[in-house]
């Protein structure tokens, strides 16, 4: 990373200002969006929902403009669109503009300008990979640290509004500014090719693969579970944490406890897995870095008591670290980086894609009694399956 400092701070700026469309921010803002809207939890919810999916959608068409039009352009792109979004938010009058300012944040925060910044990260430092993917990822907690206690402090000096319409300024005048100077003279992918080689030295060169080869290759299918699996899992788990809490008879206290202890392990994992990714290579280390939710996992369905809240969290924390940082190197490890932007949009899209269905199928599942230690189970058995497969798909020759 200390060939180009300037770019691995830029991708580390990009996956930061992706908080405010991020839900840890929105979730801020719940009770007061609806209030202002006269919106019940469901049709709060399903608005919620549609917008993420319409992101997704919209990500799965225009991700590939990473890999055509120049880093600083696509940039601005992200950014106008997600300070948009929360212009629309801060003035809406009614659902309808509601409604489209969260497809604006969802698809200009979550999706593209995070998308840019581990494309980014991915792409230009092929000797370090693992370590800048990392710093990378380390941008997600750094916001979560940051954004909703700004906001909160906000919405206590004036109104839910506002936060929405500061973050719009602080984007235009600090951030796109500070994101153009440090992604200035990045080169155009096309100019990287030999430089980042896919493929084992035996089998096909990968380096110049498309979506529609990506999806010809029987390894992209055995490994895209692993890379699916963490964001599932956590998405359902920590959406119906409260039912855990009932079950269990943690209080909220131990949960606040639990979840710093948490955002403890998850920050570690992420030192960690730069230098293992680096070190092992992404196909190798992509199976391994879900052995710590198997075991957190086996851990709740089979251990009782207050304890297991702190090792269970601290085991899914030590897994959103790994999985993140490899999941976020394997494509263009295995893909080279000419279509990594085509090629990791896709990925994403049906990331967001199951990150809706998660809670739904859980929520089923506990409104129909089944316990706690059945679905964790279930999880660790998905999980297990997950790793296998990817450690198949990382050998497998097309």
């Amino acid at each position: 990373m200390a060939s180009n400092p300037r770019l691995a701070f830029f991708a580390l700026g990009a996956t930061a200002a992706s908080g405010f469309g991020q839900t840890f921010f929105v979730s801020i803002f719940g009770a007061d969006i609806r209030h202002a809207f006269d919106l019940s939890h469901t049709a709060y919810g399903s608005l919620y929902s549609a917008a993420t999916l319409c992101s997704a959608f919209l990500l799965l068409r225009f991700g590939a403009l990473v890999d055509t039009w120049t880093l600083p352009r696509i940039t601005a792109l992200a950014v106008f669109i997600l300070a948009g979004g929360c212009v629309l938010i801060g003035f809406a009058p009614g659902v309808l503009i509601l409604g489209l300012g969260f497809i604006c944040i969802r698809f200009g925060g979550q999706g593209m300008i995070s998308h840019v910044g581990m494309t980014t990260a991915a792409r230009y430092f092929p000797a370090h990979r693992g370590r800048a993917v990392a710093l990378a990822a380390m941008g997600f907690p750094l916001a979560e640290a940051v954004l909703p206690a700004a906001a909160a402090f906000l919405v206590v000096w004036s109104s839910w509004r506002l936060p929405w319409l500061a973050g719009a300024v602080f984007l235009c005048l600090l951030v796109l500014p500070a994101l153009a100077f440090l992604a200035r003279n990045a080169p155009q992918p096309q100019e990287l090719v030999g430089k980042n080689p896919a493929g084992s030295k035996s089998g096909p060169d990968r380096s110049r693969f498309n979506r529609r080869e990506v999806l010809r290759d029987p390894g992209f299918y055995l490994i895209l579970p692993a890379t699916l699996f963490t964001p599932f899992a956590v998405t359902a788990l920590f959406f119906h944490q409260t039912a855990f809490a009932a079950e269990r008879g943690w209080s909220l206290e131990m949960l606040g406890a639990g979840f710093s202890f948490y955002a403890l392990c998850h920050f570690g994992a992420l030192f960690a897995a730069g230098p293992l990714v680096d070190r092992l290579g992404a196909g190798k280390a992509l199976p391994l870095a879900l052995l710590p939710i198997i075991s957190g996992l086996l851990i709740l369905a089979s251990v009782p008591g207050s304890t297991v809240l702190y090792i269970y969290l601290g085991l899914v924390g030590t897994t959103q670290g790994l999985a993140a940082t490899a999941a976020g190197t394997i494509w263009a490890e295995r893909y080279g980086v000419l279509h990594l932007g085509a090629i990791r949009s896709m990925n994403q899209s049906i990331m967001v894609v199951a990150t809706s269905i998660s809670p739904i199928l859980l929520g089923y599942f506990l409104d129909r009694d089944v316990t706690i230690a059945a679905l964790a189970l279930s999880l660790a058995v998905l999980a297990g399956l997950a790793s296998l497969s990817a450690r198949m798909g990382a050998v497998i020759e097309r």
